[in-house]
């Protein structure tokens, strides 16, 4: 493939602008490309520390991506729904949805594939049957696709943004307000690529939207109804609003409650040891064209904390 420098990163590493170029692929494996001479600006192979030109067309020889194994295995799935064209999975957290780095096995989609046999091949190979995903930290509902179709169509419906997703999230609250809307520009964080930001001056349109259903000093329970499902978007919008989600040290930070004192023993993040969202309703459009809606009570972990923030308050 072939872009063009954009203004923005003229003069910038020829590293840099590979990483946003393409914010799906590793830094590491951008750096391969370029040492095995697959990136060239006028017919020349570039060096990591190249410096390009705004304007300058480059081109990448994309290698096809690294194979996965897709080996079935008896993962243990809560599989609320199934029929012959969709599965709806209610995931545990600590979960990863599919194979990837640092996780090539012992996934959902690993599971479904010892229970259920071929999924769709919509999409990426590597990932039959994924329609959508959740963090691995994240709990909640899921749907797969079991036929093309079925992917097609519910795909479909993600991209017109016609799926009720609904997530019910922790936050330390500073000030959030009863109820609103955060709509920001959601790109790889230029400083870390393993975080997202709201706050990039190129990227994707990022709509979440909220309404506050408990205050429990020192923090909120909230409903979260995602418009748009970028990578870690409910996380990134309420730490860049200045209400991190509690658990989630990878935008906030890792704190304890001193006071009350009743909550002491709860220890840092309210004893949670990962984030604290929970994705509690999806609804879409079966392909028979029948309206489902499943709905996932909140896990022991999430409901654990809420009791104590209560019985504080109480």
């Amino acid at each position: 493939m072939v872009f063009t420098v954009p203004a923005e990163a003229d003069g910038v590493r020829a590293d840099r602008v590979l990483a946003d170029q393409f914010p799906d692929e590793s830094r590491a494996r951008v750096a391969v490309w370029i040492k095995d001479g697959r990136v060239r600006v006028e017919g020349r192979a570039v060096r990591p520390s190249t410096a390009l030109g705004a304007g300058q067309a480059v081109e990448v020889d994309v290698p096809p991506p690294p194979t996965v194994e897709l080996a079935p295995q008896p993962v243990p799935l809560d599989v609320v729904y199934a029929d012959e064209a969709v599965i709806v999975v209610d995931k545990a957290a600590g979960l990863v949805v599919h194979p990837g780095a640092g996780n090539p096995d012992g996934t959902v989609l690993n599971g479904l594939l010892h229970r259920f046999g071929a999924l769709s091949n919509v999409g990426a190979p590597e990932r039959p049957g994924v329609v959508h995903r959740i963090d691995a930290g994240t709990s909640g509902l899921l749907v797969f696709a079991r036929t093309d179709a079925a992917h097609q169509h519910l795909a479909r419906q993600f991209a017109a943004h016609t799926i009720d997703r609904r997530y019910l999230a922790l936050a330390w609250d500073h000030g959030l307000a009863d109820a609103g809307t955060i709509e920001t520009t959601h790109a790889r964080d230029p400083h870390d690529r393993r975080r997202f930001t709201g706050r990039a001056d190129h990227g994707k349109r990022a709509v979440t939207h909220w309404t506050v259903l408990e205050r429990l000093p020192p923090c909120v329970w909230v409903e979260v109804r995602l418009e748009t499902g970028r990578t870690h978007q409910i996380r990134v919008h309420f730490a860049e609003a200045g209400h991190p989600l509690v658990g989630d040290v990878t935008y906030g930070r890792r704190r304890r409650i001193e006071r009350p004192p009743a909550l002491r023993h709860l220890g840092f993040e309210l004893g949670l040891a990962r984030q604290a969202l929970h994705a509690a309703r999806l609804g879409f459009e079966h392909p028979d064209g029948r309206h489902l809606v499943f709905e996932s009570p909140v896990p022991a972990d999430i409901a654990a904390a809420l009791a104590a923030l209560r019985g504080v308050g109480g």
